[in-house]
């Protein structure tokens, strides 16, 4: 029989082995010496409370345990024992990582934040942005990342060097870049000098580039060739998706088995379509109401829709029929012919406008805001947004100072951008911007503040008639930060700013509810 003390001895050893950790606890004291130590070094700032710093936590272990072996340290500062070390370097929120190369070199980490996915931007941050491969390097190369490239060129061919070159430098926290002068390799790789080949883990295992070596060129073919014919969306890629360029198909399904089946059947459609459409998967359990956002029914599964995502357009495929390799191509054909129309989620156009802003819905978003005759300021809101419904009264009073003598020049105009389709992605409510007479295609966000006054003044600068209510007897009267007139008595200036505290407190519990809204209606890419 063990003896309690060996017992004790054995559970220690294993708490101990258990609560090991590959990532570096750093302080004040130790940080700078830690940093200057060590080459590359990936470090979070932190707080214990924070639920995203929790989720990150596990990922960021295992990414710890994995490059060690590469002496690639990844280290944590805990800022609420920490404060004047993460104010040092500007900290705002958490967690933050950034990448540091010494104490003098810093860089914000751009990548997800996951352990496969912080492995590999961090192994692309510790390789030069051209890795120099011979034969006894290049089978592992190959196989370093799920997507490198590799270029054979002539040792005396300085265009596709130095093309290869500015595009690796540009484009390192993407993928990894390999190159070789050797001729036997690229013949071993079945190209002639010069040629670009990108090796991925996934569909044909290889693309080859051998156009005229232009670095626009080269990245269009390294952002087509590293997408796979049919991927999956998801956090850790949407963000891709929407860069890509071109428009993505999605495909709508609650089980991995029969993502696994339709991408197999729906893979002759995306390879006839490379460069043109992306496809991807999605899980219908977890990110089903994604689906309203492309005009489909939540709940009616599969389904399949394809976004322009440049023109924000939506093309849903009619939901109950059956999805197959048939009639989805044939709706893929008909999309690249441009005979299918964008689906249009609209609200009624209203019968007449009530009050002096103008209601806009899809349908009517074309005639009004891009009036070229008229500078139209448009309010993009959401019915839930505490800030929105704050703002409203004040908008009301914007627009009135339009209405009366200036409704040739100004528009002042809002729109529900969960009930219309528009065609700018909106990406928070309110978002202002100002539509100007003559630019249409060039819109200018506003970020001021949101005051009558900060309004008006905003049109005015910005705007292309530089309409100036205060020019015809509309001047509006100077406010103290409470919004009082400053002349309005002491004792009443106290009372609103009792009342506006208030209001600031019932504006931060209706952003909370906004935010339950969110959870609890949409499950965020």
């Amino acid at each position: 029989m063990p003896s309690i003390r060996n017992i004790a001895l054995g559970l220690f050893a294993a708490a101990a082995v258990a609560t090991a950790s590959d990532v570096h606890d750093l302080k004040k004291d130790t940080f700078d010496k830690f940093v200057k130590e060590n080459d590359l070094v990936l470090a979070e700032f932190f707080a214990p409370w924070c639920g995203h710093c929790k989720a990150l936590a596990p990922e960021y272990e295992e990414a710890a345990t994995a490059l060690k072996e590469k002496n690639i340290p990844l280290a944590k500062i805990d800022c609420t024992e920490e404060a004047d070390l993460c104010s040092e370097h500007g900290v705002e929120g958490y967690p933050t990582l950034k990448i540091f190369r010494g104490p003098e070199q810093v860089s914000p980490y751009a990548g997800p934040r996951k352990a496969q996915s912080i492995i590999s931007y961090m192994t692309k941050q510790s390789l030069p942005a051209v890795s120099p491969i011979d034969k006894d390097t290049i089978e592992e190369f190959k196989t370093a990342d799920k997507v490198v490239l590799i270029g054979y060129f002539a040792a005396d061919d300085k265009k596709a060097n130095e093309t290869y070159e500015e595009v690796a430098n540009k484009n390192r926290d993407n993928y990894l870049f390999g190159a070789t002068n050797d001729a036997s390799l690229a013949k071993e790789a079945g190209v002639e000098q010069p040629a670009i080949v990108l090796y991925k883990s996934f569909d044909e295992g290889k693309d080859t580039f051998t156009e005229a070596f232009d670095a626009e060129a080269i990245e269009t073919f390294a952002k087509t060739a590293s997408t796979p014919l049919v991927g999956e969306v998801g956090p850790e890629t949407y963000a891709g998706y929407m860069s890509a360029g071109i428009p993505l198909a999605y495909i709508f399904s609650e089980t991995p088995e029969e993502r696994e089946a339709l991408a197999k059947e729906f893979k002759p459609i995306a390879e006839k379509n490379k460069g043109k459409i992306n496809f991807a998967t999605i899980d219908a359990s977890a990110f089903g109401q994604h689906a309203t956002n492309l005009n489909l029914e939540v709940g009616k599964w599969p389904a399949f829709a394809i976004q322009d995502t440049a023109k924000n357009q939506k093309f849903p495929f009619k939901q109950g029929e059956k999805l197959t390799a048939k009639s989805v191509g044939k709706f893929v054909d008909d999309f690249v012919a441009g005979t299918v129309e964008p689906s249009i989620k609209s609200e009624p156009i209203p019968e007449k406008q009530e009050g002096p802003v103008t209601v806009i819905v899809a349908h009517t978003y074309k005639e009004i805001v891009m009036d070229e005759d008229k500078d139209v300021l448009v309010e993009f809101y959401a019915p839930w947004c505490g800030h929105c419904k704050a703002l409203a009264p004040k908008y009301d009073e914007l627009a009135a100072l339009y209405t009366k003598s200036h409704s040739d020049k100004v528009v002042v105009a809002k729109v529900d951008a969960t009930a219309n389709d528009v065609p700018d992605e909106i990406q928070g409510f309110p978002t202002i911007k100002l539509f100007r007479a003559g630019k249409k295609s060039d819109p200018i966000t506003y970020s001021g503040g949101r005051t009558v006054e900060d309004l008006a003044a905003f049109i005015k600068d910005e705007g292309t008639h530089k309409v100036d209510t205060s020019a015809d007897g509309e001047k509006l009267e100077m406010r103290d930060e409470t919004g009082m007139p400053e002349q309005a008595p002491a004792a009443t200036k106290v009372a609103e700013k009792v009342k506006n505290a208030a209001e600031k407190v019932k504006e931060a519990v209706m952003d909370a509810d906004d935010a339950e809204d969110i959870a609890d209606g949409h499950d965020e890419l």
